[in-house]
Formats: C-alpha cells, sequence, structure tokens
C-alpha cells in the first residue's frame, strides 16, 4: 500500500502541470487582457482629449504609441514571448516559490494572498465543523426514523436548501434580514465593522457573530443536503446488516448498536470530505464572498479574473489544486485507517 500512495504523490506532478497549463493558455488568449486594457485606458484618454479613434498599429485615437513603449508594456505584462516560452518561465518562477507580482495591487501575489488567509480560514472552519456536527446526527436520526413523518419533513427541507444556490441564499438573507430591511437584524457584510478595534471585548465579540451567521448559513447550504444524505443511506445500509442483527440478539441497547457499530462503519463515505480539510482557505464560493462583501479568497479570485489580474488568478489556481490533489490522497489514507479491509495496490 506504501508503493500506492507513492505513485500518487508521483502523479500530482504531472496532473499539476496540465491543470496550470490548460488554465495558462485560456488566460493568455482571452481578449480584453491586461495588455488590451491598458491601450483601452489610453484610447478613453485621448477620447476625452478630442483625437480620433484609430486602433491600428500602434496609434490609438490618434495617439501615436512608440514601438519601445509598446515592448516595454508587452515585457511588463508577460507578453514577449511566445505562449510556451511564458508558461516555462512562469513554472520556473513557481519553483522559486515566485508567484509574480499582481497587476492591481502591485505587490508580490503571496503577500496578497496570504493577507485573505486569516478571513478564509475562519469562515471555512466554522462551516465545516457545524456542517459535519448537525449534518451526522441528522442523517443518524433520518436513518432511525425511516419513512416517519420526521423524515419526510426534513427532507423536504434539506432539498429545498440543496436547490438553492449559496449565493441566492445569502442574497435572500440579506435582503430579509440585512440592515435596512423590515427585520434589521444582521449586518449588510463585511466581515468586522469599522469601528471594531475601538469596541470593548464583549462588542467585539458580538460583533463578529452577527457578521458571521449569515456567510456560514450560505457556505452550508449546499454542502448540507449531500452530507446529511450520504449519513442516512451509509447507516440505512449499515443496519441492515447481519452483525447489526446479531449485536441486537445479545441484548446490546439500540444506542450502543447504533453508535458504536452501525456508525463506526458509516464513516466511510462521511470521510471523503474529511481529506479536503486542507482546502479550508477556498471554503465557499467566489460569488458568496462577493454577496456579502468578504475580502477572502474568493472575492480575492473573483475579482482578479475581472481586472485579468493573471499572476494572481493562477496563485490562487496553485494553492487550488495542489490543496484538492492531496485533499483526495489523504482522503483514501482515511478509507484505510477507517475500514482494515480496505488495502490499496
Amino acid at each position: 500500500m506504501t508503493a500506492y500512495f507513492i505513485r500518487r504523490f508521483l502523479l500530482i506532478i504531472p496532473t499539476f502541470l496540465g491543470i496550470t497549463l490548460i488554465v495558462f493558455v485560456i488566460l493568455q488568449i482571452v481578449p480584453g487582457g491586461p495588455l488590451e486594457q491598458e491601450i483601452l485606458k489610453l484610447r478613453m484618454g485621448g477620447q476625452t482629449g478630442g483625437g480620433e479613434v484609430s486602433s491600428s498599429g500602434n496609434n490609438v485615437t490618434g495617439i501615436e504609441i512608440p514601438e519601445s513603449a509598446m515592448q516595454e508594456m508587452k515585457k511588463y505584462y508577460g507578453f514577449d514571448l511566445p505562449i510556451h516560452l511564458r508558461y516555462i518561465r512562469w513554472i520556473g518562477n513557481l519553483f522559486r516559490l515566485d508567484l509574480g507580482r499582481s497587476y492591481v495591487y502591485a505587490e508580490p501575489v503571496f503577500d496578497v494572498i496570504v493577507a485573505r488567509f486569516p478571513v478564509s480560514i475562519y469562515f471555512g472552519l466554522i462551516g465545516f465543523t457545524l456542517t459535519y456536527l448537525i449534518c451526522v446526527p441528522l442523517g443518524v436520526a433520518k436513518a432511525v426514523k425511516n419513512g416517519s413523518k420526521f423524515d419526510f419533513t426534513s427532507s423536504i427541507l434539506v432539498f429545498i436548501g440543496y436547490s438553492t444556490p449559496g449565493w441566492a441564499f445569502g442574497a435572500i438573507m440579506l435582503v430579509l434580514f440585512g440592515g435596512g430591511s423590515f427585520w434589521s437584524v444582521f449586518p449588510l457584510g463585511g466581515f468586522r465593522s469599522e469601528d471594531w478595534d475601538s469596541l470593548t471585548l464583549f462588542s467585539q465579540i458580538w460583533d463578529q457573530v452577527q457578521h458571521t451567521i449569515l456567510p456560514v448559513a450560505a457556505y452550508m447550504v449546499g454542502s448540507f443536503a449531500t452530507l446529511t444524505i450520504l449519513t442516512k443511506n451509509s447507516v440505512i445500509e449499515n443496519l441492515s446488516q447481519d452483525y447489526i442483527r446479531t449485536a441486537f440478539a445479545k441484548g446490546l441497547s439500540e444506542k450502543r448498536v447504533i453508535f458504536r457499530h452501525a456508525l463506526r462503519n458509516s464513516l466511510i463515505p462521511i470521510a471523503t470530505g474529511l481529506g479536503h480539510f486542507f482546502s479550508l482557505v477556498l471554503a465557499g464560493s467566489f460569488l458568496i464572498e462577493k454577496v456579502f462583501n468578504i475580502n477572502g479568497m474568493g472575492l480575492l479570485g473573483f475579482t482578479s479574473i475581472q481586472a485579468r489580474d493573471y499572476p494572481v488568478t493562477m496563485g490562487i489556481l496553485v494553492l487550488s489544486s495542489l490543496l484538492l490533489l492531496i485533499g483526495n490522497i489523504i482522503s483514501d489514507i482515511l478509507y484505510a485507517l477507517i475500514d482494515p479491509r480496505i488495502r490499496f495496490k
């Protein structure tokens, strides 16, 4: 089994190269890149100055751009080489832990991304923990009371939540309970209030809680149904096994049979999500953080794509793809630890 995991780790390299190559090429050939945006700014400036618009060659709105200036702009944005050489240069810098410099923030990409870590880890960790604390017991209860009114009613609520996108759910909650609404209970968004540093300790805690409830609920709504139904089906399957009937025949209590035997053997499919614990820094979605104006990794990725900030976009891709690939391997390891019958070859 050790050889299997060594091969899996080695396969990360070609998979990672394939992911980054595809996205890199798409970003380089898509129209509206940073170079075009700089030319567009010159064009708009020329229009306000009354110049004639001409996009042929280096002439923009009557302003002749020197060839040396164009070459400097191409060099600054990395368009001075063929696309395959650009990728090789980018990979070489990546191996030196250099993600480049952000076009928008004029800072190293690593610093820009690290600045968003605390916010994303905060929401990701809370959402991850609450999802498992609520969904696993709920799934067990639905399995024990399968077919009851409780099971039917909870299934309706769970699937209504599953069919609602997280960002849409968040927008609805802001309309109903956000500041300025009829039930003005929660703030309109953000991570903290602007005057958070001047508040007392209790007020800081309460302010943080208010800014946390709605975003975390929006994060959880997507995975809530999946984990609940997965737990329910897994427990139902194990409750029908012979060893469960034997346990009941021995006189063990229902609680002991369910939690000591059935649930323990139902953890294998549930462990899938545990392997992605390290991807908490990217929890939620771009749109959810956009709706709540949370300055985390999601909003950073959203704005970097909009602004064609390619270095930041690729930096987030590097982090997300590596965490996902490593998380898949961790899931396999958890499979083997939970069930000794599983052996990878």
